[in-house]
Parts: C-alpha cells; sequence; structure tokens
C-alpha cells in the first residue's frame, strides 16, 4: 500500500484501459485559429476555408479521474470546449497544478493580442459560433427561385447550443431556425431555416446562443474589444452574398 492505494504498474496497456468503466460522449474539438484569417475581413471562400478547422465526433474511454486514482495515465486527453492545441495525444504524464503553468502554449502562444499590444492570456473555452454551409460558396443554390432549405451548424464550449437566428438580410431582421435536435454541451448542433426563395440577392447570416445566455457577436462587436491583431478566438457573425444566380461569395457585413 502507498499513501492508503494499492501499488498499480505506472504505464496501462490497452488490455488494462479496457477493463476500466467507459462513458461515451460526443464532442467538437476546434482550433483556436479556426475562422483567424477573417479578423481582417473577407478572405476565403468557402466555409470549409473559413470554419473548417473543426470536428464532431462520438469519444469513447474512461473518465480521467479513475485513471488518477489508479497511478495510470490515458493515451489522449479530451477537453470538451476548450481549444484543440489541449487536446493532447500520446500523453506520457499528468502534472496537477494549482493555477497555470506559463508554458509555451500559454505565452507565446495561442494568446489574443489585443489592439494596445498586451494580450488575453488563458482564454482556452471556445465561445458560441455558427455558419450556415449552405447555401454558402462551396454548395451554390443549384435551382431557381422557390422552396429553399437554409442549413448550418452550431456550437458553444461553454455550453449546448439553445436557439439558432437566421437573417436573409445582412442582419436587419432576424427568424428562429429549428435545431435538428436538442443542443448537447461541447457539440455541433445542426440547425435549418425553410424558406421561399424569391430569386434576389440575400446576405446570409446565423447567430448562436447557449445555455449560458451567451449570443455570438458580431465582428464589429468583437473588434470593438479586440481590435484586429488577433489570430485566435474569432467566433463572430459571418456572412455569406446569395446571388441571384444561385452563386454565394464570402462577404462582410458587421
Amino acid at each position: 500500500m502507498v499513501n492508503g492505494l494499492v501499488d498499480r504498474p505506472l504505464v496501462f496497456t490497452y488490455a488494462d484501459l479496457e477493463r476500466f468503466p467507459r462513458e461515451n460522449h460526443v464532442y467538437f474539438c476546434e482550433c483556436a485559429a479556426n475562422s483567424g484569417m477573417e479578423w481582417a475581413g473577407a478572405q476565403l471562400n468557402g466555409a470549409q476555408f473559413t470554419h473548417g478547422m473543426i470536428h464532431n465526433m462520438e469519444y469513447t474511454g474512461v473518465p480521467l479521474r479513475l485513471l488518477l486514482e489508479e497511478h495510470g495515465y490515458p493515451v489522449r486527453l479530451v477537453v470538451p470546449g476548450w481549444e484543440g492545441n489541449l487536446w493532447v495525444k500520446w500523453l506520457r504524464r499528468i502534472e496537477v497544478t494549482d493555477a497555470p503553468v506559463e508554458s509555451r502554449e500559454e505565452t507565446s502562444k495561442y494568446t489574443d493580442t489585443l489592439a494596445d499590444g498586451t494580450s488575453r492570456k488563458w482564454t482556452w473555452a471556445m465561445d458560441a459560433k455558427s455558419v450556415i454551409t449552405a447555401p454558402s460558396p462551396q454548395s451554390p443554390v443549384p435551382h431557381g427561385a422557390g422552396p429553399l432549405v437554409i442549413t448550418g451548424l452550431a456550437w458553444s464550449g461553454r455550453g449546448a447550443i439553445t436557439r439558432v437566428d437566421v437573417s436573409t438580410d445582412g442582419g436587419a431582421s432576424w427568424q428562429t431556425a429549428r435545431l435538428a435536435q436538442k443542443g448537447t454541451p461541447m457539440a455541433l448542433t445542426r440547425f435549418y431555416l425553410d424558406v421561399q426563395w424569391d430569386g434576389t440577392e440575400m446576405l446570409l447570416q446565423s447567430r448562436a446562443m447557449d445555455d449560458t445566455g451567451y449570443v455570438q457577436p458580431t465582428k464589429t462587436q468583437l473588434r470593438a474589444v479586440r481590435g484586429l491583431n488577433s489570430v485566435y478566438h474569432n467566433n463572430g457573425i459571418q456572412t455569406w452574398w446569395l446571388h441571384a444566380d444561385g452563386s454565394v461569395e464570402n462577404v462582410e457585413v458587421s
């Protein structure tokens, strides 16, 4: 016995891990630099390029607390809701501290530089965000006027998506979209808005809200606080310009 615990090996094999109680959870993993190119204005013409540094999948694993209780360590750390660089693969050890350790990833990298040159540190959580995936530059409208389904994805690193609004006029007015299913914490949620398109141009936007009450901001609102020096954590509202011929272009209406 050591400190009340039975002596255990410090290294677990896959066979050892498979003997622990397992849990299944669906989470997104997003790079903090996702949408980072768009801080200075519309740059990339496609949802895959502006918002594609993210995945959403079901994870099967062992809660960290169980492994810590057994002097063991996992092979990958899943940190729901936090930026992707913290989801460490092939862990060799875990050190638990009561304060940030001022490592490379917490100081010179993955900090948000403000207008005056200072930086926000330890902004690990990914705030509520959304993007319309169709129509979008890579998913133009293949038909003319008539029924049109506007659809996209929303997510929040602080909780579950509770509502998504969609605008067809660049934010002048909003309609509440329907969620494919009830939002779950730290996972992507699909949304839909069914409209009758009359064939005229539209400025498409989506605005996500989560169960903390947070509302996805415009890029103007973000820049008022953060300036233009940032790269990371751009969760501003994205605008797509749907043309009369069905093609779509990345533009900014803030």
